[in-house]
């Protein structure tokens, strides 16, 4: 049974940091503010929710374990409050969204 539970927990890390991989290749690539936001937020949040919910199986359930969890739920609820935050800024001072009409810089 625990080697169930540690393949189940590897997968799920693994799952995770391909997530974070994901977003972080997002962030570089996308041509906007409000692209590289949703990069950020949608894959990274879910990668390291991922990544923290393997980190607690594999931990076993004892107080480490609910203390992960919760941190889970923090990120969960925090990440995407930042980058609505950040992306509204942006928008109230007055940066523009990409079009397909416009070059990408650099």
């Amino acid at each position: 049974m625990i080697t169930i539970f540690n393949s189940l927990a590897i997968i799920l890390m693994l799952a995770g940091a391909a997530f974070m991989l994901a977003g972080s290749i997002g962030i570089l690539r996308f041509p906007d503010v409000y692209c590289r936001a949703h990069a950020a937020t949608k894959v990274d949040t879910l990668g390291i929710m991922l990544f923290i919910l393997g980190l607690a199986l594999f931990e076993g359930f004892n107080l480490v374990s609910i203390k992960m969890l919760l941190v889970a739920a923090f990120v969960a609820l925090t990440s995407p409050v930042a980058a609505h935050a950040l992306s509204r800024r942006a928008m109230l001072h007055g940066v523009k969204p990409w079009t397909r009409k416009q070059k990408k810089e650099g």
